[in-house]
């Protein structure tokens, strides 16, 4: 068996798409689809049901793939291993950054991780927190940023910084001219949230349970940018993470306000397997976290 096939059957796995997982591999759809072909032949079993308008894996290929997910960790640390002999931050390290941190965090964590670590090679994976915390487990990702709590068996976690959120309300909304917003104030606004199955949206309900006691005032987007343009156009109100609203992302027609003390926030932290061998580079990552020098993020005590 090549080990090309099998990372291209967990990827398969991830996607359950062809296409998808091709993309993923960076290869094209007719080079992944033959390796599978032939990875069955091999094994003499049927590791994907193909049907004319879906795919999926068979109960024996969700067995092989657990199996593959094990396998491939094991590979990994043994590649590790062998670079980490020669300097531990040369190695390729693959973290993944949830969604809502990712386009605000890595345009200044990058250059700080590469002062830190400069032979290092980083393979980003940007997704939401629950296919993280899988991708943490199988080894996919060597690391994880994401917001707290991240309670997995076996991850280990360590704060990074605080983050507060402001409210935002466009340009000529009653409130723009405000300089404090109280959290009570939020469930009388037509308030524009991030979709279900996002944990930033769970942490904004939490900061202001008015939201969720008036779902029929809750309008959805699938993006903080998609939220920021519709509070722009007039459509409504929000709450959004403090890195999303520096000068680099700033628009006119939207207008952050403040909290008032205590404001919410939410604690980002990275997480990895307790029994990675990266703990060389986790530990430069955290340090270049915190060499950045960032108002929208509070050093936690």
């Amino acid at each position: 068996m090549k080990l090309t096939a099998l990372r291209y059957l967990v990827a398969f796995a991830d996607q359950l798409s062809f296409s998808r997982a091709a993309e993923q591999c960076q290869v094209s759809q007719p080079t992944l689809s033959v390796a599978l072909q032939r990875l069955e032949e091999e094994l003499a079993v049927t590791l994907i049901e193909r049907g004319k308008h879906h795919v999926a894996l068979t109960e024996v290929g969700v067995r092989v793939v657990q199996q593959v997910r094990r396998g491939l960790e094991e590979v990994g640390r043994i590649e590790t291993v062998a670079q980490s002999g020669k300097d531990p931050l040369t190695s390729t390290f693959r973290p993944g950054v949830i969604h809502t941190i990712a386009p605000y965090l890595l345009p200044d964590l990058i250059p700080a991780l590469h002062k830190v670590a400069p032979g290092l090679t980083l393979y980003i994976e940007e997704s939401m927190t629950a296919l993280l915390a899988d991708y943490l487990k199988y080894g996919t990702v060597d690391a994880a940023i994401v917001a707290l709590p991240f309670d997995i068996a076996g991850i280990d976690t360590q704060a990074l910084y605080d983050e507060v959120f402001e409210v935002v309300v466009p340009k000529d909304h009653a409130w723009a001219s405000r300089s404090h917003i109280d959290a009570a104030e939020i469930g009388t606004e037509q308030v524009l949230v991030l979709k279900a199955g996002n944990c930033f949206r769970e942490q904004v309900l939490d900061a202001c349970p008015e939201i969720s006691h008036n779902d029929a005032s809750m309008r959805q987007g699938h993006s903080i940018e998609t939220i920021r343009s519709m509070v722009a156009s007039g459509y409504g109100i929000s709450v959004l993470p403090k890195s999303a609203l520096s000068d680099l992302y700033r628009s006119e027609l939207v207008v952050p306000i403040p909290f008032t003390s205590p404001p919410p926030l939410r604690r980002v932290a990275l997480a990895w397997r307790r029994s990675s061998v990266h703990q060389s580079v986790v530990q430069a990552l955290v340090a270049a976290v915190r060499q950045m020098n960032k108002a929208a993020y509070l050093p936690v005590d």
